[in-house]
């Protein structure tokens, strides 16, 4: 099956991140990968849910929404307060959650909440890895413009993998995941250590070594990306390794 733009079967959609889009929030990009544009917006507050107080210790959250002309047709309304949450905006915003606590030591943050708000506005497939790496790049820009140092264990993003046409391919937009007989979804470190695998076989079962291909290409593809999110926060003046924690 060919892809768009004769692109690789390893090879990411073009990448741009624009950073500071929203002049409201501490850190925010405008991250495009191919057809899909998702706006993640950081804010940083100085207390904890109540749950939390006095444990010493900070906490990251994550929504996630998809605009009613992210699609071809409109949607009929969002969700959230006029609408209860779907089930896969729900799976997916705690995906996001998920993902940008393993990036952060929850006990040098101290007492602080980082809410990251990602907002779909065009989808073409990847909308949720894309809305984790766009979301660890405004945490990072979050931090900085507050003054934080030395909180974060690593870089984290995400990447699609998808087997289709008995290939391997990475980076699927929709029309790639439609016909895709297994879809993956690969959440990892900078360092390659694994925070989330999420991976669906439609039809057949999936043999290991087809999974373990998948894995692989999906580590070299977060690869890839940790290099466009320091390259991005280089562009903003923020210098990631201040920001990590000296690894023992």
């Amino acid at each position: 099956m060919p892809r768009a733009q004769n692109r690789g079967l390893l090879e990411h959609r073009p990448v741009e991140v624009v950073t500071g889009f929203h002049r409201f929030a501490e850190g925010s990009v405008l991250y495009r990968a191919g057809g899909t544009r998702v706006l993640c917006a950081a804010s940083l507050d100085e207390s904890v849910p109540k749950w939390m107080a006095g444990q010493g210790r900070g906490w990251v959250t994550a929504e996630y929404q998809m605009h009613p002309r992210a699609n071809p047709e409109r949607r009929e309304a969002r969700d959230g307060r006029d609408a209860p949450l779907k089930s896969r905006t729900h799976e997916i915003q705690r995906l996001i959650g998920r993902a940008l606590r393993s990036a952060v030591d929850l006990g040098a943050l101290g007492e602080r909440t980082l809410s990251i708000d990602c907002d779909v506005l065009e989808a073409d497939g990847g909308t949720r890895t894309a809305s984790v790496t766009g979301g660890f790049i405004a945490l990072a820009l979050a931090a900085h413009a507050r003054g934080l140092r030395g909180f974060l264990r690593d870089q984290v993003a995400a990447v699609s993998v998808g087997y289709v046409a008995d290939e391997v391919y990475v980076d699927l937009d929709y029309r790639e995941d439609s016909a895709a007989r297994v879809d993956m979804n690969v959440v990892a470190s900078a360092q390659g250590e694994l925070v989330e695998v999420q991976a669906t076989a439609e039809g057949r079962p999936l043999p290991q070594p087809i999974f373990l291909r998948m894995l692989a290409a999906g580590l070299e593809g977060v690869s890839a990306l940790c290099g466009v999110e320091r390259a991005a926060l280089a562009g903003a003046g923020v210098d990631l390794d201040t920001l990590l924690a000296a690894r023992g």
